[in-house]
């Protein structure tokens, strides 16, 4: 019988030549991972496990030099255009060496460019992330790309460095010969070693891709979202790059006179969370564990592979993909947001919620035909209600998939809206909105989904800001731009006061029944006064209707300030369940 052949062979590096192959471009990164490098303090623990002679892994090499849409590392130009080994497994390590070793800039996981600067101290041989303590230190390298980039000779840094501390306090033999041996050994580690597995060039771009998903998912679990990514790298390369900018450049407001962009105050999506309602939407699916399979080319009937239907899957998902990208859509469905009370990502409590409302607005828009006025308030009633009540808090992909199959009876426009009420109201009963919604109010978080309803119906209602003229809804309005925040939460039974009566625990003080929306002026000017004090004077400012108005508004209980602290939350639990309630049945 003949012995199994292996597709990868055994090769050992330094890190000298590996960084020579990065400059000249014979080392490539494959489409299959993004040129995103750590965090600052990832990097520099894989400096110290390399200084303290600790392996550090195994890197996983292509040998392929005709493969399209391979990236260089780094972001100046490659003496070789088509890199001769392309890496599938390791690049994050190679990339954050490469930036340090060579001073070169990077693309972070926000797409900007920046350096990372990694510090060095060698009387103790330490590394850390440089700050502007470190930079002041004479006891720190700030930046060790230095000792790489200078051009100078290990003898004449290890020389520079102990004159310049020797200037400062004598050092002792033995220390000048601590200094010198950590930074000879820091400057050596071009020489570390690595050993990479190459994969043959024979090997075709769907095994690759099952290569790295099948390492990476004994590792760092990798979620399914990143397994099509990596199919999309290797089958549809525009697709992911269409994603991909799309994600970038909704993290910064278009520049006047230029194109509209994706840009908005709710959420700065990443690929793989677009990607999920690309799936939603075009497959009909929230789990996306049975789509990865499908995308390989899978028929889920015959559990046959085939290119044909690998293809017609794609087809699919692009189409699904242009919809979702679609700038008129994706704004459209944010207004929708808006108009149901909701104006910054600050309010946002389930980027799920968010996310899985979009794909119902692409349902009802594009294959039900749903008025878009209908759909606007349609859209905003279920957005307020399944972050209102944690929808997809726990189990988001099975209860998905559950509203995902409800939908696919619908026939109308009128079956689509009918169903997503059908499934709200079995929700948000009357016994919710009496004694569950109460419940969940007696919190002291400051993301609790309620607080964000109240808000949110606050906006809705035309609620005016407490003590003041002016609307809640204008006020937090995320285009303002000011030095403080217009509006504060403000304890109206002050912390000081409480203290004083014998009220100390912090989740009692900071109940969310005991906050509501200021003017920072106002806020500052009660101070620590009780509600008997300062009421009145407050009171005196408005007139009888005017503050009536606004204690129903803001859920203030009649003379709520002369009731028990105990007895006002009670009370005002339920008066702030019964705001959302009348916020959230305004999008009927």
């Amino acid at each position: 019988m003949s012995e199994p052949k292996t597709c990868f062979k055994r090769v050992d590096y330094d890190l000298s030549s590996l960084l020579h192959f990065i400059d000249v471009g014979d080392i490539g990164l494959p489409d299959i991972q993004r040129p995103f490098v750590w965090a600052n303090a990832k990097v520099r623990d894989l400096f110290d496990s390399m200084y303290r002679g600790f392996p550090v892994g195994y890197l996983l090499f292509w040998e392929n030099a005709n493969v399209n849409g391979a990236k260089a590392i780094g972001l100046d130009a490659k003496a070789h255009t088509v890199p001769a080994r392309l890496i599938v497994d390791g690049q994050q390590r190679l990339t954050s060496l490469y930036a340090v070793f060579r001073g070169k800039l990077v693309l972070d996981a926000d797409y900007k460019e920046r350096r990372i600067e990694i510090a060095f101290r060698p009387r103790d041989g330490k590394f850390d992330v440089a700050d502007a303590a470190i930079r002041k230190d004479p006891e720190w390298i700030p930046n060790i790309s230095e000792l790489w980039v200078s051009s100078k000779s290990s003898y004449k840094l290890v020389s520079e460095f102990i004159q310049m501390l020797s200037a400062r306090a004598p050092l002792t033999d033995d220390e000048e010969e601590m200094i010198a041996h950590n930074l000879d050994r820091l400057f050596d580690l071009q020489k570390y070693p690595f050993t990479a597995l190459e994969i043959a060039s024979s090997v075709d771009e769907e095994q690759v891709a099952d290569i790295f998903v099948r390492i990476n998912s004994e590792g760092v679990k990798l979620n399914q979202a990143d397994f099509i990514l990596t199919l999309l790298s290797v089958f549809w390369d525009e697709g992911r790059a269409a994603l991909e900018t799309f994600c970038q450049t909704s993290r910064y407001p278009a520049k006047p006179g230029a194109v509209a962009s994706p840009f908005n105050h709710f959420i700065q999506p990443d690929p793989d969370q677009l990607l999920r309602v690309s799936v939603a939407y075009g497959f009909g699916r929230g789990r996306l564990k049975s789509v990865y399979q499908v995308l390989r080319g899978k028929d889920l009937e015959t559990d046959i592979y085939s290119p044909e239907h690998r293809e017609k899957q794609f087809g699919i998902l692009a189409v699904a993909q242009a919809q979702v990208l679609d700038l008129t859509n994706w704004h459209q469905f944010l207004s929708s947001l808006v108009g149901a009370g909701f104006r910054s990502a600050e309010m946002i409590s389930s980027q799920n919620a968010l996310l899985y409302a979009y794909a119902f607005y692409l349902i009802g828009r594009i294959r039900h035909n749903v008025p878009e006025h209908v759909l606007q308030k349609t859209i905003g009633r279920w957005f307020f209600a399944s972050t209102l009540t944690g929808r997809y808090t726990n189990s988001p992909e099975s209860i998905m998939d559950a509203d995902l199959n409800r939908i696919k009876t619908a026939k109308t426009s009128d079956d689509f809206v009918r169903i997503l009420d059908e499934i709200m109201s079995s929700e948000l009963t009357n016994d919710y909105w009496r004694i569950t919604l109460p419940a969940d109010l007696d919190s002291s978080s400051a993301r609790n989904p309620g607080l964000f309803g109240y808000v949110a119906a606050q906006n809705r209602l035309g609620a005016p800001v407490l003590f003041s003229h002016k609307k809640v809804s204008d006020l937090i309005d995320p285009a303002l731009k000011t030095k403080k925040k217009a509006l504060e939460r403000h304890h109206l039974f002050p912390r000081a006061w409480l203290e004083r009566q014998g009220v100390e625990d912090m989740k009692l003080i900071n109940q969310m029944a005991n906050f509501a929306l200021l003017e920072w002026p106002d806020n500052i000017s009660i101070s620590d006064t009780s509600p008997m004090e300062y009421v009145p004077e407050v009171r005196s400012r408005f007139t009888a209707v005017e503050w009536a108005t606004m204690c129903e508004m803001h859920a203030l209980p009649e003379n709520w300030e002369t009731l028990s602290y105990d007895a006002f939350l009670l009370r005002r639990r339920e008066l702030m369940a019964d705001i959302i309630r009348r916020g959230y049945e305004t999008l009927r």
